[in-house]
């Protein structure tokens, strides 16, 4: 078989052991060009592997189809080399910034090719364990290499092989979204996947959008010490996330240093002798900003565009995501579809969540055994310091949903563990049903908050209470804590509580 290799997109071939194994079996064949299977999955990433894992514990033979590095966007130019360069960022920031009296860090040296090189082992060890070994050891799913195109409502076309299969999915993913503004295609710019590249640190970025993308970068190249601007179109960044957080998150950003724009609208954007430059409306005004080094966060788009989709029938939306139903049916019967390509919440939790009820509404016996998505309690974080993280309605969402609804936001400097490790930035927003003070959304900007907010995934599931939450015990004093502080905030004035009280 033949291991992928070339860029999804723009990543570099890399050959591993166990692809030279296949590509060896692959030479001592003979081409084939009537492939039978019970499913054909198009992709390699975590929607494409969870799905074809779900096939074949089911019994299924299961071909995939990748045209790039297998691994997708999370585990190649996502959450993992992100993550570990936020971390690397943060721990070279302690020498300028830390709260400890008494401690003295001497400035470091950045070596970005270092840490890039390190991060690229971290993202090779990786893409072994949690993807070419799987393929090598489970011997109901066989790797193509190419792009996957279909030709009937039955076969592929992947490279020199026609594939026939009794059921599809399509979880090709997507890519950095480049916004065609006026000039743009006279200047060098940056994506959300070779900004994670580069090897020398740039002296100044700007960056276009203000979504989780964006502040994640900025406080990476803030960090290691680029100076940062943000240009935000909208009126807040991170805007579908509760207002407080919202505000509070720009106001930690600037602090860092970051400078942060909101609701600007980009003009024009040109380059001389390497300096970027992008005139921009700011409050009806007029604005330039100069940067080394300009990095576009404006969104993603679909991996949809060799597909030959119009020849079977698969619809798509005016973003070119595919459409799909409750089951990730697409419009074709018998093609399904999972993760980004399908344009929904764009996680890679939700893309396996998704390609496991892909696979399984595929090879169900008859369509009354489908099963549906549900993502009611689907949680979601941004890993900026401190971190956003969210599960849930947000206020303004619930009462669009029609709840009647009341809240309570805890400020950060009341859970004493915050306080203990002299990081109490931040807040905890509960939302919950006025009626039955059911929880309906918890929603935290603070240190460790992807980690805590697994407690709300718990509660909204559950169906549980505001009292619910308030008659559990905590470990004290834990960053966690604050789930209970928020909840007992309901009823009883936190200030005037000892520690523990119930």
């Amino acid at each position: 078989m033949l291991f992928a290799g070339g860029a999804v997109w723009h990543v570099d071939c890399m050959l591993t052991a166990a692809s030279v194994v296949f590509i060896e079996m692959e030479a001592n064949m003979a081409v084939n060009t009537n492939l039978q299977f019970d499913l054909v999955v198009i992709g390699g990433g975590s929607a494409a592997f969870a799905a074809a894992i779900t096939a074949t514990e089911m019994g299924a033979e299961v071909a995939l189809c990748e045209r790039g590095v297998i691994g997708g966007t999370c585990l190649n130019r996502g959450c993992i080399p992100s993550k570990n360069l936020l971390r690397a960022a943060e721990i070279f920031s302690y020498s300028r910034n830390q709260p400890f009296k008494g401690i003295d860090i001497p400035r470091g040296k950045l070596d970005l090719a270092g840490v890039i090189g390190q991060k690229d082992e971290l993202v090779k060890e990786l893409r072994q364990e949690k993807y070419l070994d799987i393929l090598k050891g489970n011997k109901r799913i066989r790797l193509f290499e190419g792009e996957a195109s279909f030709i009937s409502e039955s076969e592929v076309k992947v490279g020199e092989h026609i594939i026939r299969g009794e059921r599809f999915i399509i979880a090709t993913g997507a890519r950095p979204q480049a916004v065609p503004f006026k000039g743009i295609e006279g200047v060098d710019f940056l994506d959300s996947t070779t900004a994670l590249d580069l090897k020398e640190l740039p002296a100044s970025m700007i960056i276009l959008g203000g979504r989780f993308v964006a502040v994640e970068m900025a406080q990476i190249f803030s960090r290691f010490g680029t100076d940062v601007t943000i240009l935000q179109r909208s009126q807040r960044i991170i805007p579908d996330e509760e207002e407080e957080i919202s505000v509070g998150l720009k106001r930690y950003l600037e602090e860092d240093g970051i400078e942060v724009h909101t609701g600007t609208n980009v003009l024009e954007v040109s380059q001389k002798d390497g300096l970027k430059t992008v005139k921009a409306e700011v409050e009806g005004e007029a604005v330039e900003f100069k940067g080394t080094t300009l990095l576009m966060a404006t969104g993603n788009t679909p991996n949809t565009e060799v597909l030959n989709l119009d020849a079977i029938g698969v619809e798509v939306d005016e973003g070119g995501f595919i459409k799909a139903d409750v089951y990730m049916e697409t419009s074709k019967p018998g093609v399904f579809t999972a993760g980004d390509v399908a344009g929904g919440i764009q996680l890679v939790t939700v893309a396996a969540y998704e390609g496991a009820i892909a696979a399984r509404n595929a090879l169900a016996d008859e369509e009354c055994c489908y099963e549906k998505v549900d993502y009611d309690a689907v949680p979601h974080a941004i890993f900026t310091h401190p971190n956003v993280a969210s599960v849930g309605l947000t206020e303004s969402k619930a009462i669009e949903k029609g709840y009647n609804v009341k809240s309570r936001v805890l400020d950060m400097r009341y859970v004493p563990k915050a306080r203990a490790v002299r990081d109490a930035r931040g807040l905890i927003k509960i939302v919950a049903e006025e009626e039955t003070e059911r929880i309906i959304g918890v929603h935290i900007l603070a240190p460790e908050a992807a980690e805590v907010i697994h407690q709300g995934v718990l509660l909204i599931k559950n169906n549980m209470t505001v009292k619910d939450v308030i008659e559990k015990i905590d470990v004290y004093p834990t960053l966690s804590e604050m789930v209970k502080l928020c909840a007992q905030s309901f009823y009883k004035d936190i200030g005037q509580l000892s520690c523990c009280a119930v």
